[in-house]
């Protein structure tokens, strides 16, 4: 598999921060946001991988990035010009994935657990796409994703106001090359956005969607809140920081 860091927003939620850089470049304890999906997937066996992310900042993830090799990778760079959407992020790799299997991450997701056994498992015996799910507080910020008895996907909802479970899509998604077939029929939501739902509700239609459950933290660090929790977690347990 091929990885894509979906690394693009204006970062509005993070102004004033985002006033001089992109947020996937504000810290985590020691390192910036990006470099943890990085990480995640370099782990797991998926080297190859592409940044996707604004005009505006490309050259400070270049300056810090480079070729990927300080982190173990190879890493190249797509620009989305305008922020309409993670589906209209993801569209920029469809050259890069060049027809193989994709392993997406959202840039500004931070993850506890390793994604090593899921790479494996889908690479070898999945068609289709995956998502992979995780009870939530704030469920009604994601899209909400419903189960049958046996543990299928039957239903997801994008920021439903009255959700009708905990568990979320997080900002992680295989997908088989099927996935710009489907982007390219997308059309805008009330947003103005191409949404990621929407892609993979397109899977769901088909019978495809398949999903994994993570069991470790997960930080969507699109906010201060957020980026604050996931400083404290990675600062305690890696660190040995103590309040």
């Amino acid at each position: 598999m091929k990885g894509v860091i979906l690394a693009g927003g204006t970062g509005s939620r993070m102004q004033p921060l985002t006033f001089v850089t992109n947020k996937h470049l504000l810290p985590v304890f020691n390192k910036p946001v990006i470099y943890y999906p990085i990480e995640r997937l370099v782990e797991a066996g998926v080297k190859d991988i592409l940044i996707v992310t604004s005009t505006e900042y490309t050259h400070h993830f270049h300056k810090l990035l480079g070729d990927g090799s300080v982190l173990g990778a190879r890493i190249s760079y797509a620009v989305q010009p305008a922020a309409s959407g993670i589906a209209d992020a993801l569209r920029l790799a469809e050259v890069f994935a060049d027809g193989e299997k994709i392993a997406v991450i959202l840039g500004d997701n931070v993850f506890e657990d390793s994604i090593a056994k899921f790479v494996k498992d889908f690479d070898k015996k999945r068609k289709g796409a995956a998502i992979f799910i995780k009870e939530h507080s704030d469920a009604k910020f994601y899209g909400v994703v419903e189960l049958d008895k046996k543990g299928k996907v039957i239903d997801i909802i994008e920021k439903p106001e009255k959700p009708k479970t905990n568990l979320c899509a997080t900002g992680i998604y295989f997908y088989d090359a099927d996935v710009f077939k489907f982007i390219k029929k997308l059309k805008p939501s009330q947003r103005n956005e191409y949404e990621i739902t929407d892609v993979n509700k397109a899977y769901l239609k088909k019978g495809m969607l398949h999903s994994y459950q993570l069991t470790g933290e997960w930080f969507d660090c699109g906010n201060f809140y957020w980026l604050l929790r996931a400083n404290l977690f990675i600062a305690r347990k890696h660190h040995g920081f103590k309040d």
